[in-house]
Formats: structure tokens, sequence, C-alpha cells
């Protein structure tokens, strides 16, 4: 099925919610033919989606991690269903997986066990926190994650207002992180014929995602009194104008820029009487002040100011501006399809190759959609699928 740089490779992905359906989707984009095994009712992704997201009943949640996967849904808890996995392992290159440490053992499926039959299989985890430590058997969730690597403590004020990112940006770095460490293993077996026990877990991927912050906080003699600032600044270890300020008509984001530059934009005597302060120390004074000179004027007036001067700035984007945002299109951000024909929109495949953005080839839009090509594969003949699927061992759709 696969088409794409990675059209050798084969995996089955045992993953419900978290970093491995993005794990997955990242290298069947790619082309690696990725079997999703589902529980005979469907991954738990179809049944939940963020703002009541459905279209004809499709989760969009789900459809936001599955592209270009087959799908398979197996009764694991029977013999034959087992069996049947077992087969398909048994002639793929890698099994990922991101339930909690010690399910996989409990379904027969755990890394001891498949490398008796595999014995070069790539065997790629994500967990929560670990397969060690005291938190090693507490449930694994973005939120969670955020609250625990300090990412909530370090985005709002640590002792006002922590405040969450606003998407599951944890989950998507943990899978991303997950698809490298696949990736990688996966030039070594073809290298040597070697298999690799690949780890990756939630807890990690939060505090990779805070290299420089927590590079400074841990190095430069900080106290958590650094996280206190003004509500603008965006983070605390940047000094100002780092942050978002309010305009009569929207919000700017600001980085670092030089204050002589900002001061002549919008032509304040305050802001210029402040250029030779140590802003990181009095980062306060500073976005306050800034704060003034910026109420009063609109995005068009700041924007054509800053532009004059190359004063790096952008306005603050909701999802309706972003979806018709001209680079959006230009960066081909958004993948056009349909569902039982009515149009949809998805994110795409974030990396491009040559240009272009890898193809969608495949939906799996209900459980076990491809069950009857992947039963074929296995050298089972019609009557024997029918069986399968009379005994609820595995689903078969009447046009699947």
């Amino acid at each position: 099925m696969g088409q794409g740089p990675l059209s050798d490779l084969k995996v089955l992905e045992f993953a419900g919610i978290g970093p491995g359906p993005f794990c997955g989707m990242l290298l069947s984009d790619l082309g690696a033919d990725v079997v999703k095994i589902e529980p005979i009712t469907g991954a738990h992704e179809r049944h939940w989606s963020g703002g009541k997201g459905f279209v004809n009943g499709v989760s969009t949640f789900f459809l936001s991690a599955n592209r270009n996967k087959r799908s398979l849904a197996v009764n694991l808890k029977e013999a034959e269903g087992l069996r049947t996995v077992l087969k398909l392992i048994a002639s793929a290159d890698a099994v990922v997986e991101n339930f909690r440490p010690g399910v996989m053992d409990r379904l027969g499926l755990g890394f001891a066990a498949l490398r008796k039959i595999k014995p070069n299989l790539i065997f790629a985890s994500a967990t929560g926190f670990g397969t060690t430590g005291p938190l090693k058997d507490k449930p694994g969730q973005d939120l969670l994650a955020q609250a625990r690597t300090g990412l909530i403590a370090g985005t709002g004020d640590r002792f006002t207002g922590p405040r969450a990112v606003g998407a599951a940006i944890v989950d998507q770095h943990g899978g991303a992180l997950l698809a490298m460490g696949v990736l990688a293993a996966f030039v070594k077996l073809l290298k040597t014929g070697e298999g690799t026990r690949v780890e990756s877990n939630l807890y990690n991927a939060g505090i990779d995602l805070q290299g420089e912050a927590l590079a400074a906080y841990l190095n430069a003699g900080h106290t958590n009194d650094r996280y206190r600032r003004d509500p603008r600044l965006a983070t605390w270890f940047h000094e100002a104008p780092y942050g978002v300020y309010r305009l009569v008509d929207g919000f700017l984001a600001i980085p670092l820029n030089d204050p002589n530059l900002l001061a002549k934009a919008l032509s304040s005597d305050e802001l210029a009487k402040l250029c030779q302060i140590d802003r990181y120390e009095q980062r306060d004074v500073y976005a306050q002040a800034l704060a003034r000179a910026l109420a009063p004027l609109t995005l068009a007036e700041v924007s054509m100011r800053f532009d004059k001067l190359a004063i790096w700035h952008a306005p603050v984007l909701d999802y309706d501006d972003v979806a018709k945002d001209p680079q959006a299109k230009a960066n081909q951000v958004f993948l056009a399809t349909e569902i039982d024909g009515t149009p949809i929109r998805l994110v795409n495949h974030p990396v491009r190759y040559d240009g272009e953005a890898p193809t969608l080839r495949h939906l799996a839009i209900r459980p076990s959609a491809d069950a009857r090509n992947i039963l074929r594969e296995l050298g089972h003949t019609e009557e024997e699928i029918l069986d399968l699927a009379s005994r609820n061992i595995v689903v078969v759709p009447a046009d699947g």
C-alpha cells in the first residue's frame, strides 16, 4: 500500500488517543504500511471528539491522527484473534503502542513475547511518564504532562495565573519524537538487521519542549520568583518587550526588538527614555510603557510603522483567520477531502519533500475498513474471513 520513502516499512499500531496515533500517521504519510489494530468496537478516538466534532458520524479527533493507515478491528481476548495479530507481527518491521506499562504484556503482546516471534522487531512504546520511577503507573495525558513538567507554570504566572497551552502540544511532540525513534531504528535495521526497543513518554516530551527555558533556569541561579512578571510578557526568561499587547482592534505579538526603533516607530518619549534600562531586570516597567504607547493604535497603523523600520511583529490570529491566511495556502497547510460526500479540511503533513506534501492515499472511515485485504494478505480465504467475522473474532464490514 505504501508510496513514498518509507514504502518498505510495515508497522502495526496499538494505540488510541495520545502520541501513538500521531506517530503512526507521520510514518504512514511517508509511505509506511501502518495497520491500526483496533478493538471490536473501534478505537477510543472514534467515539469522542473535542468540540463535539463529528462529520457524518466520523470523529474529527480520529481524522486528525489516522490519515493513510489501514484498520483491522480484532478481539484480542480470543485466542484466535491474538493469533491473527501475531501473524501480522511476524511479517512486520515495527510495533507502535501507547498503553500504560504492562498492558501489552497482559495482552500477550509485550516486548519479550514478540521478540521471540520476530527477533529483529522494532518495538516502540509511548507512555505517560516512562517505564520506571514513581510515576510509571500514573495515567499519561497531555494536560497532566503540561502540569508535571513545568509548562503550565512557565506559560502563565506561577503564583497568580498559571496557564495551560491551548492545544495538546505534548501529545503531538511526543508522537513526533516516537516517529523519529522508529525512523532511527529502521535505519539501524536496514544497516545491521537488528531490531531496537524504542521508548518515548509525555514527561520527557514536555521537558524537551522547554530545553531553552530549563537550561536558563537551572544554570543561572534563578529562583521561582522569576516567574512573576507583567501579564503581557510571554515567558519568564525573555527580556521585554517579548509578549502580547492590546491594540484598539486586536492584539499584537512583539518579540525582542531594538528599543530605539520601537520608540521611533511609536513616537514615544517614554520609550525613548527607557532605551538604556536593563529590559530583563526592569521588564515590567518597559512592558507597561510599551502597552501605553500601543493602546490607542490600530493593527494597520502599527503594522505600517513597524514594517517601515523592519520591527518584528505579528497579529494574534484565531482559527477563522488562520483558515483564510494566504500563507496557509502557500504552505499547503490544509488538506481538502470529503466524508461520504461532505467536504472537510484536515491539517496536512507538516514537512515538504521536493516542494510537495505527501498525498492522502486512504482514510479508514469505519473500524476494520481494510479487514478483507489484510486477512487475504495473511492467506485467509473468503470463507475463513466470513467465519472469523461470524464468531466476532474480527470485524469485517460488508464493503471492506
